[in-house]
C-alpha cells in the first residue's frame, strides 16, 4: 500500500478540519460541562456527509472510502471527543449493520432518515448488565408471535440511545446460548415498551449520551430482522472490526490535540529563565508523542485500506485500535505533565482530552480483548 493520501483525500481532510475547527472545537468545553449533544454542528456536518460516511449515495450517504471515513473521525476527535464518539458510533455501529446486512426495505426506510441531519441518528445495543465482552452470554430475547417479534431484556452502555431514531439490538432468537442463537433486530426508539434510562454519569465524553435500555414486550415486525436469523454474532463481530478503526481514529485525533496543546504551552512556559521546551525531559516527551501519533495514524490508515480493499483486516484493526488507544492515553497524560498544575485544571483543554481518551481502551473491546483477537490471528 502507498501510504500517501490522494489529492482528493487531502482536500477532504482539510475541509473537515476547517469545519470542525469552526463548528465543533469551540463548543467542546461547553459540551463537556453541560453534557448537551452538539446537534447544531452535527446537523451542519450532515451536509458534508458526516452522517453517512461510507453509506451508498442511493440511501443518502456520501459513499466515502474507508480511509476518508477514518480521516473524518480523526478530525472530529481532534476537535471534540464527545461529538466524535457519537458520530463514529452512528456510522460504524448504528448504520453499518443495516448497510451490510439489511433488506432493501429497511435500508430505504431508515438510512435516508438518519443521514439527513433533519432527524435523529442511529444506535447499536450489545452490552448487558451481566454481559460485556462475552457476547454469547446475551440474555435479551426475541420471540416470534404472528408477524411480529416480542423483545424482552435489558442493555447497558448504549451510545446514542436518547438521540437515535432506532437501536439495532442483539438478541437471542434461538434456544440455548450458542453462537447460532443470536440475531440483530432494528427497534425504533418510539416503540411501545422500550424505555431509555437517564444518561450515565461518566468520567469523560459527557456530550456523548450513553444509556441503559430496557425492553418490555416490545413488538416490531418480523421484517425488522437484519440479515439472517441466527447470524447475529458474526455480523456483530464484523461490525466491531470496523468500529475499532473508528475508535482508533478518535484516539489519534485526541492525542494530536493534546500534543499540540502541550507543544504550544512548552514554548511559552518559562522555568529557570528558559522556555520549558528547551529542557530535554520535555523534549523527549514531545518527541515520543510525535512519533507514536504518526505510527498510530499509519496503522489506522492501513487497517482502513484493507477494509476498503475487501481484504481481511480483523487483526490489523485490533492492532491499530490497541496501539492508538494506549498511546493516546500516554500522550494525553504527558500533556498534562508538561502543563504541570495547570494541566490538572479544567481551564485547560488537556484535562478534558485526557478524560475523554480514557474510555478508548475500554469501548469496542478492551485492550485485553484486542490482545486476545491479535493472538488468535497470529
Amino acid at each position: 500500500m502507498n501510504f500517501d493520501l490522494s489529492d482528493e483525500q487531502r482536500l477532504w481532510k482539510k475541509s473537515i478540519h476547517d469545519f470542525v475547527e469552526k463548528e465543533v472545537r469551540p463548543k467542546a468545553h461547553e459540551v463537556d460541562v453541560t453534557g448537551e449533544f452538539n446537534w447544531n454542528a452535527v446537523r451542519k456536518g450532515a451536509a458534508l456527509g458526516l452522517l453517512g460516511l461510507t453509506i451508498p449515495e442511493e440511501y443518502g450517504g456520501a459513499n466515502m472510502d474507508a480511509v476518508s471515513a477514518a480521516i473524518a473521525i480523526e478530525e472530529l476527535g481532534w476537535a471534540c471527543g464527545s461529538t466524535a464518539l457519537a458520530i463514529a458510533a452512528h456510522n460504524g455501529l448504528g448504520t453499518s449493520p443495516l448497510v451490510n446486512y439489511g433488506s432493501e426495505e429497511l435500508k430505504k426506510k431508515w438510512l435516508p432518515l438518519v443521514t439527513s441531519g433533519k432527524s435523529k441518528i442511529a444506535s447499536l445495543a450489545l452490552t448487558e448488565p451481566g454481559t460485556g465482552s462475552d457476547l454469547q452470554g446475551i440474555k435479551t430475547k426475541a420471540a416470534k408471535d404472528g408477524d411480529t417479534w416480542i423483545i424482552n431484556g435489558a442493555k447497558m452502555w448504549t451510545t446514542n440511545a436518547s438521540i437515535a431514531e432506532y437501536i439495532i439490538t442483539l438478541v437471542q432468537t434461538g434456544a440455548g446460548n450458542g453462537s447460532r442463537s443470536l440475531s440483530m433486530i432494528l427497534v425504533p426508539t418510539d416503540a411501545r415498551g422500550l424505555t431509555i434510562g437517564p444518561a450515565e454519569k461518566k468520567m469523560g465524553l459527557h456530550g456523548s449520551p450513553t444509556h441503559a435500555v430496557t425492553y418490555q414486550d416490545v413488538r416490531v415486525p418480523l421484517s425488522n430482522l437484519i440479515g439472517q436469523e441466527g447470524r447475529g454474532l458474526p455480523q456483530t463481530l464484523s461490525t466491531l472490526d470496523g468500529g475499532r478503526i473508528s475508535i482508533g481514529a478518535i484516539s489519534v485525533g485526541l492525542a494530536q490535540a493534546a500534543f499540540e496543546h502541550a507543544l504550544a504551552y512548552a514554548k511559552v512556559r518559562q522555568a529557570f529563565g528558559h522556555p520549558i521546551a528547551d529542557f530535554q525531559a520535555i523534549q523527549w516527551m514531545l518527541a515520543d508523542a510525535a512519533t507514536e501519533i504518526e505510527a498510530a495514524r499509519l496503522m489506522i490508515y492501513r487497517a482502513a485500506w484493507l477494509k476498503q480493499e475487501g481484504r481481511p483486516f480483523t487483526k490489523e484493526a485490533a492492532m491499530a485500535k490497541l496501539f492508538a488507544t494506549e498511546i493516546a492515553e500516554r500522550v494525553c497524560r504527558n500533556a498534562i505533565q508538561i502543563h504541570g498544575g495547570y494541566g490538572y485544571s479544567s481551564e485547560y483543554p488537556v484535562e478534558r482530552i485526557y478524560r475523554d481518551a480514557r474510555l478508548m481502551t475500554i469501548g469496542e473491546g478492551t485492550s485485553e480483548v484486542q490482545r486476545m483477537v491479535i493472538a488468535r490471528n497470529i
